[in-house]
């Protein structure tokens, strides 16, 4: 548990520069072979017994006011897998006016969807591929249907505010055809201002054989999306990279500019650009 901003889930359009409670346990339901987080994710808990800390979901909300937090982030490992401590203290939570955003892979019943849903203000998804056969690959599952079923009833059904990533990992789901395949979904059934962050993947476990995604390859997969149709398509995990920064869609001038989870510039006027007025969307203050 520890206090981060909002831009290290990636949100990037849902109150820049925010603090949040961030928080997670240990496992996940999927088994992907170069999982970041493999130590906590991939942990046999009836032997290795790793350390954790009950924390009671009043004294949790309690933590998150103390520390001037906008909300609580169930994050690091899958958070559908302690649901119900998650929507216990989300009840409370929301009696304080905290917010509440899952960073997950989206893998989640329709049933654990309807009670999480009312109490969820964002929701953080991966979308790992486009394809039976690269969802198999890098997430051991091949029906990826119910994911893209639950990224749209978040938006459409609970008003989540949503946004996507997609960790690029070489000779798994970098086809060109593939991308342009997700990308138009993302503008077909989310909307062209749905952001889209692309990120290098950076090898790990049974992929530590794997070199990093080439630069070049994440500039190719941003600009898939901008042919698409996507106005805000970020790289991650390339600091100093000119793309990890929010340009205005009409006036295409700088508005934040950010460097490791960093914003060195901002200059929006609410939701607003501040030079050309042009409306950008989220949330921001």
């Amino acid at each position: 548990m520890r206090v981060s901003p909002i831009e290290i889930k990636p949100l990037f359009h849902y109150y820049p520069g925010s603090r949040w409670l961030s928080l997670g346990s240990f496992g996940c339901n999927f088994l992907c072979p170069g999982c970041q987080n493999w130590e906590i994710s991939h942990a046999n808990v009836a032997r290795e017994i790793p350390f954790t800390e009950y924390i009671p979901s009043e004294k949790l909300v309690q933590l998150a006011l103390k520390e001037n937090c906008k909300g609580i982030s169930w994050t690091y490992n899958e958070p559908t897998l302690w649901l119900e401590y998650t929507v216990d203290t989300a009840r409370i939570a929301k009696e304080h006016g905290l917010l509440m955003n899952y960073v997950t892979n989206g893998y989640i019943t329709e049933r654990a969807m309807s009670l999480v849903g009312p109490y969820l203000d964002a929701y953080r998804v991966d979308l790992k591929a486009f394809s039976s056969h690269s969802y198999k690959k890098i997430a051991n599952i091949s029906d990826f249907e119910g994911i893209l079923d639950n990224i749209k009833t978040a938006k459409y059904k609970w008003g989540m505010h949503v946004e996507l990533i997609t960790n690029l990992t070489p000779g798994y789901n970098d086809k060109e055809e593939e991308l342009h395949e997700m990308a138009h979904w993302i503008v077909d059934q989310m909307g062209p201002d749905t952001p889209w962050h692309v990120t290098r993947f950076v090898p790990h476990l049974k992929l530590s054989h794997l070199d990093h995604t080439p630069i070049t390859k994440l500039e190719q997969a941003r600009q898939i999306g901008i042919d698409e149709g996507l106005r805000y398509v970020y790289l991650g995990n390339v600091p100093g990279h000119p793309a990890e920064n929010t340009y205005c869609p009409g006036c295409g001038k700088l508005l934040i500019q950010r460097r490791n989870y960093q914003i060195l510039k901002y200059h929006l006027k609410g939701n607003t650009c501040a030079f050309c007025g042009q409306v950008i969307a989220g949330y921001f203050d």
